[in-house]
């Protein structure tokens, strides 16, 4: 991975081999990233990506393990226990043109993802929501 910080943003590529949920969480560890909004696209040949089911309150997850474009990422960075939170969807095309999509657990890259992450200024944590059973936004003693 490899990256250049622009003012409020940064413009991140990452290569082969690499997967994008882990280097999107050491970047922003590094960096100090706590709030941004995250856009990319690209390649991969594995993808793992779910659906929530609220009900049962459980992500259903399914593998892909083929050449696919990465034709839409989008998601948010936050915090939750002073960590970086990451919240990320994604379409993926297979070869014969058919979309796949969810939330994103893990993105193994083929040839590369180009990564824009735009931050913001503030801060917003995440806070269990015992209904959902997802961790939500939280912005209690949030200015």
């Amino acid at each position: 991975m490899e990256f250049r910080h622009f003012n409020d943003t940064y413009v991140v590529r990452m290569d082969r081999g690499e997967e994008v949920m882990e280097n999107l969480t050491t970047l922003c560890e590094q960096e100090g990233i706590r709030l941004a909004s995250v856009e990319a696209i690209g390649a991969v040949d594995r993808a793992v990506v779910g659906l929530y089911d609220v009900g049962e309150k459980v992500y259903h997850k399914k593998e892909f393990t083929e050449p696919m474009e990465l034709t839409s990422l989008l998601g948010t960075v936050t915090e939750k226990d002073g960590k970086p939170y990451l919240h990320l969807h994604a379409t993926l095309c297979d070869a014969n043109m058919q979309a796949h999509g969810g939330h994103v657990n893990a993105l193994y890259i083929s040839a590369t993802c180009e990564m824009v992450l735009r931050l913001l200024p503030g801060q917003v944590g995440r806070r269990l929501d015992e209904v959902t059973g997802l961790n939500l936004f939280d912005f209690k003693g949030i200015e």
